[in-house]
């Protein structure tokens, strides 16, 4: 279906995608599904398969299955089948069956984000063919004209400036969105919750019954989430652990982007667990086999009261940067790219189109941002609960967050 991009003399497309991530990819894909042309710039000059486990809810696996990538995902992550709440002695407090478990038609998969990326990326060059992403591009300026929206970018392979043409542009890429940054140049500032996470990657010999996510904490709310994420580990016996270390440090408030790159130390995580005993995981000895620790704030942005603005939106972490509590960030995105499809395949004017798109996504993540907060605060103050007061209050926490999450969901 074309969208009639108005002409150029460098590269014409329906849509421009700015960012090959998991919601730029999935765009992609659904736009494809629907007869329509993508271009995705992605500024990396390589793809690798980076980064550490993230969760799919069943949602977002129902779209992605949609999608013909349901045997793909099967065959890489772990459908996970119980929450367990417990605390920094092993004890359990409360368990919530998820996926399949709980009753949704499609599982949730425990996934690592670089593999899950690499998967959507070989189907994007499979069904669109090489030269729909173009590696190696950073946007650095839009314009929209009449009839479409031109995007200015530096392609750093080859050293020159190159300028695409397309009906549309979507924003995807990611927490430094630099089309966020064009249209919203005084809504960039990041909000930390006072919290530093510590990620990393432990191949154990097992994990519980393979399907399990523990979230542990301690009477300093300091909090251990855990879960296997590898079909293929599973398949030899193994369990490749994700884990994320959660600790206070500061006080909420506005944080700057520096220092983030800077690898995390073993030195400062075992303070925060040197009195757990979780009995049936060594927590010591899986950070200390972890091949590499990861450092970053929790954090987030205020939610915006409009994403784009005529040809132009946002997607993904681009449109609604989240706290990683709930789990939510990447199954938003990839709701987001099957709504903004169904939503400009109906055709027309593509202004109104990605209206929309946005009226339907905005509220729903809107509502998921602020939830995160909620459910971040409300878990944290059960740390200094009785043990048999901590039970009935996570039942709570959790059913309030999924009426939040899942009372929209977007139409295919």
């Amino acid at each position: 279906m074309a969208l009639h991009a108005a002409r150029s003399n460098d590269t014409i497309a329906d849509i421009v995608i700015a960012g090959a991530g998991i919601g730029g990819l999935t765009a992609a894909l659904a736009l494809h599904a629907r007869g329509i042309t993508t271009t995705i710039l992605e500024a990396a000059v390589e793809l690798r398969p980076l980064g550490v486990g993230i969760n799919i809810q069943p949602a977002a696996v129902a779209e992605l299955t949609a999608l013909g990538l349901g045997d793909a995902m099967a065959a890489t992550g772990i459908p996970t089948r119980e929450h367990r709440y417990v605390d920094h002695t092993g004890v359990t407090l409360w368990t919530e069956p998820r996926g399949i478990a709980a009753g949704y038609p499609c599982p949730q998969y425990s996934i690592h984000r670089g593999e899950l990326q690499t998967l959507l990326l070989n189907a994007v060059r499979e069904r669109l063919g090489a030269h729909a992403i173009r590696t190696g591009v950073r946007l650095h300026d839009l314009r929209q004209t009449r009839g479409g929206v031109r995007v200015h970018a530096h392609d750093r392979v080859r050293g020159t400036d190159v300028m695409f043409e397309a009906a549309a542009l979507v924003g995807a890429d990611g927490l430094h969105s630099v089309v966020r940054s064009c249209l919203h140049p005084e809504r960039g500032a990041l909000h930390g919750a006072g919290v530093v996470m510590w990620r990393g990657l432990t191949e154990l010999d097992g994990f519980l019954d393979g399907h399990t996510m523990i979230l542990a904490n301690d009477e300093r709310a300091t909090r251990l989430v855990a879960y296997p994420i590898s079909a293929q580990h599973s398949a030899r016996g193994k369990a490749l652990l994700n884990w994320v270390l959660l600790a206070r440090t500061g006080t909420p408030g506005p944080v700057g982007s520096a220092g983030w790159d800077v690898p995390g130390l073993l030195a400062d995580i075992l303070p925060h667990v040197a009195d757990w005993e979780l009995g049936w995981l060594d927590v010591r000895d899986v950070f200390e086999r972890s091949a590499q620790i990861l450092r970053y704030p929790m954090i987030d942005r205020e939610p915006l009261d409009r994403w784009g603005q005529g040809r132009v939106t946002l997607l993904g972490d681009a449109a609604h940067l989240m706290y990683p509590i709930g789990a939510n960030g990447a199954s938003q995105a990839i709701l987001d790219a099957v709504a903004l499809a169904a939503e400009l395949s109906r055709g027309g004017d593509v202004p109104a189109a990605l209206e929309r798109y946005e009226n339907d996504r905005r509220p729903a993540t809107t509502a998921i941002i602020l939830a995160n907060r909620q459910m971040d605060h409300a878990e944290r103050a059960t740390s200094t609960r009785p043990a048999d007061d901590k039970a009935a209050e996570l039942a709570t926490i959790t059913a309030e967050y999924r009426a939040v999450v899942e009372q929209r969901r977007p139409t295919s």
